[in-house]
């Protein structure tokens, strides 16, 4: 299992992100809204049914709402506890786009996250996880890889990418299926400044809402997915970002933002690893 994390701030509430993941092609990226790629290569299922037909809201004793009929999907926290919820589907590979909208304020304390995940004791990850901080300060966005992805991204600009470094020994998430999970909690113990700024519970109650469904994804059911390897929609035009990558532009603008927002990094973390960095540091950008 492989596990890393990279820190980025993030100033809008209204937030577009990225996952993008590829067993075939090593240099392959894309945005779009909120995203979850997860790219192979097969015939996509489209799907855009409202929240109640996608979703389970999993915990948090009624702090979870479907809202206008599926239209809408709030999640709150006070003092007692959190909320969550997961998608009844599990995806092997596909692009599924979603919004967010992170908790307004005094946010302090509390953790959004939005995360793919598998089952099992050696599960493959790839999450956002956003912590809230004072009113007026930005975001910090921690993004995670646990594998046995290829790309992150924020409001259509690139943040970040995790290349297919299974050729010198990296495990790369690509075979599992997994469910999409979101949740918001308090962690005022690490959350913001390290724990030094603690949740204040006068704002409670707290809410993070999610909208705009969309899914372009093969469904894992019974051991088996939905899509076919030969199938002619795979050339399609839904199908049109499997092949493409980040163009030089692209490829500036991550640079630029992992120049200028990124506070850390752990390929660049000798103390964390005096032994040598990762091996798939070594082929970073």
């Amino acid at each position: 299992m492989s596990h890393d994390a990279q820190h980025i701030f993030i100033h809008s509430l209204n937030t577009s992100l990225s996952f993008i993941i590829c067993s075939i092609h090593s240099n392959l990226s894309m945005a779009s809204m909120l995203q979850l790629l997860l790219l192979l290569g097969s015939l996509m299922v489209a799907s855009a049914g409202s929240l109640n037909e996608n979703f389970d809201i999993t915990w948090g004793d009624g702090r979870g709402k479907m809202i206008n009929n599926g239209e809408l999907l709030t999640l709150s926290l006070d003092k007692a506890s959190g909320s969550g919820f997961q998608s009844r589907n599990e995806y092997l590979f596909g692009k599924i786009d979603m919004q967010l909208k992170l908790v307004a304020g005094n946010s302090a304390g509390t953790v959004t996250a939005y995360y793919l995940s598998s089952k099992g004791s050696t599960w493959d990850e790839i999450d956002f996880e956003f912590l809230g901080n004072l009113s007026g300060d930005p975001y910090i966005l921690h993004t995670n890889v646990f594998s046995q992805g290829k790309g992150f991204s924020v409001d259509g600009t690139p943040i970040r990418e995790f290349k297919n470094s299974e050729s010198i020994g990296v495990p790369f998430p690509k075979n599992q299926p997994m469910r999409i999970y979101s949740s918001l909690w308090n962690a005022d113990d690490w959350a913001t400044r390290g724990g030094l700024v603690k949740t204040d519970w006068t704002q409670a109650p707290f809410t993070a809402s999610y909208r705009n469904f969309k899914a372009d994804a093969c469904v894992w059911s019974n051991g088996k997915t939905s899509c076919t390897s030969n199938s002619p929609s795979s050339s399609s035009s839904n199908g049109a970002w499997l092949s493409q990558e980040l163009d030089t532009t692209s490829q500036e603008r991550l640079k630029w933002v992992q120049k200028n927002y990124m506070i850390y990094n752990y390929c660049s973390d000798t103390k964390r690893f005096p032994q040598g960095l990762p091996a798939e540091c070594s082929k970073t950008s």
